[in-house]
């Protein structure tokens, strides 16, 4: 009895100390919104609709020079001065624009993509016809991410026809490839090594501007995404001697793919709150609700209970403490009444650093043989390190966050999707995912979905945001 006294006794202090922590952090409240003029914000939607009506939907393998040049026929005629005034070099389709500064110390560089994925299903605008309607700019590519390559290329028009010159250089860099991972950006990077080039910091899509990134918690803050997780495509064979499916003997190929994916669904793959997810939900915890306030903000206590909680409270949050093994493809026989000779399950697989792919891989081989399965890795990439969060080149998007949008809190989380942004950490330790505009529930459903848009009241932030980037807020 008095060992449970005693343990419950230092359980209610822990709690009582947690609480009195709680009660002594302030309580946040993100304010940022988008208000600008229409006379601002119509110009910059009218040059996104422009390059929207440009179809440069992109497919595995498959190069077409007229479509890239297409676009950018469209991308001279609506920023003149850029392609007058900048050194511009065309990889295939894959753009690099160089900007001479006044001095080769900590060069940036700006990146998006220019390619789109298929636009398929029922769309309430066509897909490339850029409409401007109801506040928003609709079509493939206004939210991923053609607002972002028309914001950085409208900065530098700006700033040139002000007559600026950067302090430092800047590249501003567009594959045509991203949207399935081909050669398009690591072309550019070899361009770039190739000259020499130590990059101080890339600035790539993958975060933006979210509304409520974990329920509870309202208003806009800007996710900037530290690193990716890595990613692999495997898939899982079962072999049998076929037959008729009148007779089905014990452990037929799909029989024991099944048992294989019910296995590796349970599997515990570790969890771990790495140190940029706890530094993202400390942040976020003076901007929640009570409950909320004490759970994140007191991670040193609470932290074994969340990592147990997340699953049933956010699946994107709990991405972010393991690896994850999606299911997404099968095939077997072709005939109801014929067993496959064998089958086959596709997995895409994204990798945590504490569990990565030489890990992950090894537990998948080992539950793939006790079902008597062939495993095939069809392609694979690990994960990035992150970004220092204390570094000079964080706290310098941090401070441009901070200059181009009052009272919006500037927050580092992890990447569980891919990113050209990869490729450049080869020669770049500091690349940070996150693109300067807002992303609410209707532009993060129409991701890769019918029905993309972008609300374009945000469009002259992120222009201002790239400026100051380019104007070096707070670096030294």
């Amino acid at each position: 009895m008095l060992y449970v006294g005693i343990v419950l006794g230092v359980i209610a202090l822990l709690l009582l100390i947690a609480l009195i922590k709680t009660l002594l952090t302030p309580s946040l409240k993100s304010t940022y919104v988008a208000d600008e003029p229409v006379a601002v914000s119509l110009p910059l939607a009218e040059k996104l609709s422009k390059m929207v009506q440009c179809d440069t939907t992109s497919f595995e393998g498959q190069n077409d020079p007229e479509r890239w040049e297409s676009f950018h026929r469209v991308l001279r005629e609506l920023f003149p001065l850029v392609h007058e005034k900048l050194e511009v070099t065309d990889i295939d389709g894959n753009l690099l624009y160089y900007w001479q500064g006044r001095s080769r110390e900590k060069p940036i560089l700006l990146m998006s993509h220019q390619d789109v994925v298929p636009a398929g299903g029922e769309w309430k605008h066509p897909p490339f016809s850029g409409a401007i309607a109801e506040g928003k700019v609709w079509g493939r590519g206004t939210s991923d991410t053609k607002c972002s390559v028309m914001a950085f290329l409208q900065a530098v028009e700006e700033l040139l026809s002000e007559g600026y010159t950067p302090d430092c250089d800047v590249y501003l860099s567009s594959s045509c490839t991203e949207e399935w991972g081909g050669d398009g950006c690591p072309k550019l990077v070899e361009e770039i090594r190739r000259r020499g080039v130590d990059l101080f910091l890339v600035v790539d899509e993958g975060g933006g501007i979210i509304r409520e990134p974990i329920g509870g918690i309202p208003g806009n803050f800007a996710m900037m995404g530290v690193f990716e997780k890595g990613c692999a495509d495997v898939t899982f064979t079962a072999r049998g001697k076929g037959g008729h499916a009148s007779a089905p003997p014990k452990n037929a190929p799909i029989d024991r793919l099944s048992a294989f994916v019910k296995d590796v669904n349970g599997y515990p793959f570790k969890r771990k709150l790495l140190p940029e997810v706890a530094a993202m939900f400390t942040r976020l915890a003076p901007y929640g609700s009570f409950p909320l306030k004490l759970v994140l903000g007191n991670l040193w206590l609470f932290g074994p209970v969340l990592k147990l909680a997340l699953p049933a409270i956010s699946p994107t949050a709990a991405a972010m403490l393991r690896t994850t093994v999606a299911f997404t493809m099968s095939s077997g026989s072709e005939a109801f009444n014929v067993l496959p000779r064998s089958a086959t399950v596709g997995a895409n697989i994204r990798l945590i650093p504490h569990q990565g792919l030489e890990k992950t891989l090894s537990i998948l081989e080992k539950l793939a043989k006790k079902h008597d399965l062939e495993m095939t890795v069809v392609s694979s990439n690990d994960y990035t390190e992150p970004v220092d969060i204390q570094g000079e080149a964080f706290r310098a998007v941090e401070a441009a966050i901070a200059a181009t949008f009052p009272g919006l809190p500037a927050v580092p989380y992890v990447m569980t999707g891919a990113t050209d942004a990869r490729f450049y950490q080869a020669i770049c330790p500091s690349c940070v995912r996150f693109a300067p505009v807002i992303y609410g529930p209707e532009q993060m459903a129409g991701m890769h979905a019918p029905n993309e848009n972008i609300e374009y009241n945000c469009l002259p932030g992120a222009v201002r945001l790239y400026k100051n980037l380019i104007k070096g807020q707070k670096r030294n």
